[in-house]
């Protein structure tokens, strides 16, 4: 795909790793809970391949847990994660100039996530940047939803089409499901949660290593 063609009118973003950087905290919580149900630190080396998939499923697809065991462990995640604050997720440095640039721009903004809702939101309105998105799309619930069933919700929302619509995201899960809207995906490096093989690997129409460079891809 042509890059002038990643200048679209609706931009959608997943939010950890993208917007915030959300890996420390989620890293460091999930951690803590496995360490107590007996997860040494060999076991513990795969605990960056949470980050993306939605939770409780991301344990039982990382750590082979089982339904039930995954949904306590998810709650103990919770009871940590929920009370921690903007240091827990402050955005990275540049996002919120550029939010603000698109915004200013006309652009459409959105939030796809696989986060809980309430999270989301918390976590735009900590840095500042809830108002500037039209809708944000996450999860209400457990449920089996994907990815791709949350973006399309944000395009519903909007009244808007994929074809006049970029994804923004950090994972592979982000690039699939937006290819599986008919959306193009750009893959972003400045999170640390994938490398370049990960996301070209899984179809992005691009891939930057600096919101400078998301910048000129969403702007220029």
């Amino acid at each position: 795909m042509p890059l002038r063609e990643l200048e679209r009118d609706v931009v959608i973003f997943d939010f950890d790793g993208t917007i915030a950087d959300t890996k420390a905290s989620i890293l460091s919580t999930a951690t803590t809970v496995l360490s107590r149900w007996g997860f040494g630190e060999r076991d513990l080396q795969r605990v960056g391949e949470l980050i993306g998939p939605p939770f409780p499923q991301a344990f039982e697809w990382v750590f082979g847990l089982t339904v039930e065991d995954a949904v306590e462990v998810t709650r103990q995640y919770r009871e940590i994660y929920n009370n921690l604050g903007i240091e827990a997720w402050p955005a990275f440095p540049g996002i919120v100039d550029l939010l603000g640039e698109l915004h200013d721009a006309g652009r459409t903004l959105a939030v796809a996530s696989s986060k809980r809702t309430y999270l989301v939101e918390r976590g735009l309105a900590d840095n500042g940047v809830l108002n500037l998105f039209d809708v944000v799309c996450a999860r209400e619930a457990d449920s089996d939803s994907t990815k791709a069933d949350t973006i399309r919700e944000a395009l519903e929302r909007l009244g808007r089409s994929a074809g006049q619509a970029v994804m923004v995201g950090d994972r592979y899960h982000d690039v699939e499901a937006a290819i599986a809207c008919g959306v193009p995906c750009i893959g972003v490096l400045y999170g640390k949660t994938a490398d370049r093989a990960e996301l070209e690997g899984a179809g992005a129409a691009a891939v930057v290593d600096t919101v400078e460079g998301l910048r000129t891809l969403l702007l220029t």
